[in-house]
């Protein structure tokens, strides 16, 4: 209601101001004093007004009083709307975000509800993860197979890429995947204020950080903040129980390898052809990310320390990739996703291959 309270008051003021000199008008003509005669009309001046004692008395009070109403309701309408403006507008931008927010959720709907079928491919509106059906080539062969993709969940995308690489996938799509580009850019179908309300749903469904800064409290995407500790936990169950039940033989391979948090995190999904379909090949042979075998992780990283920061943060366009080459903006950051331990682990299992 606060919000809106400095548009309210302004047009209180507006009827009070009206409706009192309509009041005014009326009941000045009513005292008006016709003289009778055969005159159709009268002369100003001789029309006789007011005496002196009836100008400086009561009706002076009276028209005074008015006078100073209305100067204290500038005095006090007008600070108290200015006090109010900054409360009026961040109501008016979130008002226009939810707006946004809901066409963006339109867009991400199902087929069958009028969307684009984001939700029937990444599980539901809140997009914990799903399937996708699309289809590979033999490179050999050249025979066709229709196979299920795993689509990842997207409560925690913002995690891992900023706005811009989220957008730029939108536009252009995951080539070999069934995630087409949806920008018209890319050859899709959306137009450039689509794709914002669509990445505004995205932000909006994203799983809240925790031990964000003071000065970020209440932000949900705040940068200093992390995975909550209850699902950063679930990950490390789920990789020390692939362990102790012999699908891996360490702990770094298991996190390297599983698909945990739906999706949303696994290194194979992007190092390990045939991961993302279920037909997982050489382990960290490459396929959208490069080919981490056969020592070359070594040498773009002499020290594992500096391995472990880039997988913390990222790449983001112009940053340098190891010692060598040039940041594509698709490595992923997991420093928000992952423990230090955890992101130890998988280097330790990186630099064995």
């Amino acid at each position: 209601m606060i919000a809106i309270a400095p548009t309210t008051v302004a047009w209180i003021l507006a009827v009070v101001v009206v409706l009192g000199w309509i009041v005014y008008a009326a009941l000045n003509q009513g005292a008006a004093r016709r003289e009778l005669g055969s005159e159709i009309e009268l002369a100003a001046n001789r029309k006789p007004y007011y005496s002196d004692e009836e100008l400086e008395g009561k009706r002076l009070e009276l028209v005074q009083f008015i006078g100073v109403l209305l100067l204290a309701v500038i005095v006090v309408g007008l600070p108290l709307y200015w006090v109010l403006e900054p409360d009026r507008q961040a109501g008016a931008v979130a008002q226009q975000n939810a707006t946004m927010v809901g066409w963006g959720a339109r867009l991400f709907e199902t087929t069958e509800n009028g969307g684009f079928n984001c939700a029937g491919c990444h599980g539901t509106m809140q997009a914990t993860g799903g399937v996708a059906q699309g289809t590979v080539t033999d490179p050999l062969t050249g025979e066709v197979s229709s196979v299920d993709f795993i689509a990842p969940a997207l409560n925690t995308v913002f995690y891992r890429f900023d706005e811009e690489e989220v957008t730029y996938i939108l536009t252009y799509g995951r080539p070999g995947t069934p995630m087409s580009a949806w920008g018209l850019d890319g050859g899709g179908p959306l137009n450039a204020q689509q794709l914002e309300t669509l990445v505004m749903y995205m932000q909006s469904i994203q799983i809240p950080r925790e031990n964000c800064s003071a000065e970020e409290e209440g932000d949900p995407l705040c940068p200093t903040g992390h995975l909550p500790a209850d699902i950063q936990q679930d990950i490390q169950n789920a990789a020390e129980a692939a362990v102790e039940d012999g699908r891996y033989e360490t702990l770094g391979e298991a996190l390297f390898n599983l698909e945990l948090a739906g999706g949303a995190f696994s290194c194979a999904r992007c190092h390990t052809e045939g991961w993302n379909y279920g037909d997982p090949q050489t382990p960290g042979a490459g396929r959208l990310g490069w080919n981490l075998t056969g020592g070359s992780t070594n040498e773009h990283f002499p020290l594992a320390e500096d391995m472990e920061q880039f997988i913390a943060d990222g790449t983001t366009q112009g940053a340098g990739y190891g010692n060598g080459g040039q940041g594509t903006g698709r490595m992923p950051a997991f420093g928000s996703m992952l423990t230090d331990e955890q992101i130890q682990a998988i280097v330790e299992y990186v630099r064995g291959l």
